[in-house]
């Protein structure tokens, strides 16, 4: 058949309406009819109904309706509550904080609740793509090696008993805003192998008395009682002080260190730096002596109690090699204090208190109280910053002031 392209063009363009709502064996028999008229080939025939033009409305069989945007909202709220975690984290989350959800923000219908109960980590990582949050820089390692009591203290070979809670591992991360020189603010951080229990504190300078007093406020504020102490070879660590207060007592408490520049010896600790110290005072210079009290009241009364019990955290299970490739398997993710109240890990009464403790808790409430904490902290940083901008500049080009 011989007829003009704009012709043919017209043709398909009312074949294809017909093409779209026809049933697989009438568009079977329009592609032959189709073929054997304009002599096309059969895949020719069928890109030319289905893909050139857009699809018209009418009888076209529609996709599956979106159900998880209608919960967007309330996902994103909790998301950002929780300090952005990932999917697998965010799960259990959502089902735990729901009733907190509710009693701030009001009541969820029937479906959105059942959605927020149901939804996969798939599902929340791409609901949430557009808002992830881009990555920060990297801090600067601020350990020094220590060589007092290195010959004392032993490196720790893989021999505690991790059936229970109280082997702990401790670093410092320092708040320099990228530089080594002056003083400054440290954090410390100790964590519990077993159950991810984690304390924390500032100092100034990470001197061997701070650290100490530091360290034994973190011991009091434990759940269980202290048994092992790891570090790295950092001399905050390595000192007198601290070596004398974990071994001078009625029972000694096994303290060991690490490989030197093996950070991977302390893996529970290391990967808390971001979660625990980074994400709450970011990497800025923090050098007010003043700001070391609230800190560490920030971290002993909101931080921790917000982090141990209602942030659910990743355990590695089991790790084996197949061929060239490792494989691994994680536990579900929970919190810290739902490790602590599996059966055998802490006597009746201790388990007791911790239970009572988390009833008197609202993640939400403490969020609010972190933020308002967090600004009074970071506040003189920034007005330092916006007064040093509004100085003017001298007729030299130097500094107003001397």
């Amino acid at each position: 058949m011989n007829m003009s392209q704009e012709l043919k063009k017209e043709c398909l363009g009312k074949l294809r309406v017909r093409y779209l709502r026809r049933s697989r064996e009438g568009k079977s028999r329009m592609l032959d009819e189709l073929c054997e008229d304009y002599q096309y080939e059969r895949k020719y025939a069928i890109k030319l109904l289905r893909d050139v033009l857009p699809v018209p409305s009418g009888r076209v069989r529609p996709g599956p309706e979106p159900r998880y945007e209608m919960i967007e909202p309330v996902v994103r709220q909790m998301w950002l509550t929780a300090e952005q975690p990932c999917g697998k984290r965010l799960v259990p989350i959502l089902r735990q904080w729901l009733p907190y959800y509710e009693q701030r923000y009001g009541q969820l219908s029937g479906r959105q609740r059942k959605l927020v109960k149901q939804v996969s980590a798939a599902t929340l990582d791409r609901l949430l793509a557009p808002a992830r949050a881009e990555q920060v820089g990297r801090g600067r390692c601020g350990t020094k090696p220590g060589s007092l009591l290195r010959s004392e203290i032993p490196i720790r070979t893989g021999t505690w008993d991790l059936s229970q809670p109280g082997y702990l591992e401790a670093d410092s991360v320092a708040h320099c805003g990228g530089s080594m020189a002056g003083d400054f603010i440290w954090s410390l951080t100790y964590t519990d192998i077993l159950s991810g229990w984690t304390e924390g504190g500032a100092v100034w300078n990470k001197g061997a008395t701070g650290v100490l007093g530091a360290t034994r406020e973190m011991e009091e504020r434990l759940p269980f009682d202290l048994l092992g102490f790891d570090s790295d070879n950092g001399g905050e660590f390595l000192n007198h002080h601290l070596c004398s207060y974990m071994m001078e007592r009625k029972e000694a408490v096994e303290f060991t260190r690490s490989r030197p520049y093996h950070s991977d010896d302390n893996a529970h600790v290391e990967q808390k730096n971001w979660t625990w110290a980074r994400q709450l005072l970011g990497y800025g210079r923090l050098e007010d002596p003043q700001l070391v009290a609230p800190i560490s009241a920030l971290y002993r009364e909101v931080w921790a109690p917000w982090q141990n019990f209602f942030l659910p955290c990743l355990k590695l299970e089991r790790k084996w090699r197949e061929g060239s490739h490792w494989r691994k398997r994680y536990e579900p993710p929970r919190t810290a204090y739902e490790r602590l109240c599996a059966p055998g890990m802490l006597s009746r009464q201790e388990r007791s208190c911790l239970k009572e403790r988390h009833a008197s808790l609202d993640p939400f409430a403490l969020k609010d109280e972190l933020e308002r904490r967090l600004g009074k902290i970071l506040r003189p940083k920034t007005q330092k910053k916006n007064n040093q901008a509004k100085l003017p500049a001298s007729p030299s080009g130097g500094s107003a002031t001397r």
